[in-house]
């Protein structure tokens, strides 16, 4: 069966045109006859429908204008979620917990479980003559201490070992 714009006729026929906008909502949203009582206390009205005449100024009544009424400010407060950082031996750009500043950490570097063992091993190797004491000078082998450039707080510690 052919739909409501296509045409009876055979292949030849050119199809009619679809239904025009207008008609297409009229079939699904029809329009009432009567205001209708809205589900708060409005009036629902259509284009052919008249408004009461109580809405309507009268003879000797002023067209009044709308009173709007003042629109208080929207307090907006931007709150930044940060992701647990771990730090390594390398600068870390952050938020810093105590200065609420975005920074990058500053390094400092002192001796930890890495530096002694291998101030040991040398000794054990028979470098006693003050070569052990090399691990203390090498800043790969010590444990690094993040700080905030701003307010000196300890934000973290990255340990070798």
């Amino acid at each position: 069966a052919p739909g409501p714009y296509q045409a009876a006729a055979g292949p030849s026929a050119v199809p009619s045109a679809p239904p025009s906008y207008e008609e297409t909502i009229n079939s699904y949203y029809p329009t009432p006859a009567a205001p209708v009582p809205g589900p708060t206390t409005g009036l629902v009205s259509g284009p052919d429908v008249p408004l009461p005449e109580s809405l309507y100024p009268g003879p000797g009544e002023k067209n009044t204008p709308c009173v709007s009424l003042p629109i208080p400010p929207v307090a907006v407060q931007t709150v930044y979620v940060q992701q647990p950082i771990s730090f390594f031996d390398r600068p870390v750009q952050m938020c810093c917990p105590s200065c609420n500043k975005m920074i990058v950490t500053r390094l400092s570097y002192s001796a930890g479980a890495l530096t002694w063992l291998s101030c040991g091993s040398l000794c054990l190797l028979g470098c006693v003559a003050g070569c052990c004491f090399i691990p203390f000078c090498v800043d790969a082998l010590q444990d690094v201490d993040h700080y905030c450039p701003n307010c000196k707080a300890v934000l973290g510690t990255y340990k070798r070992l």
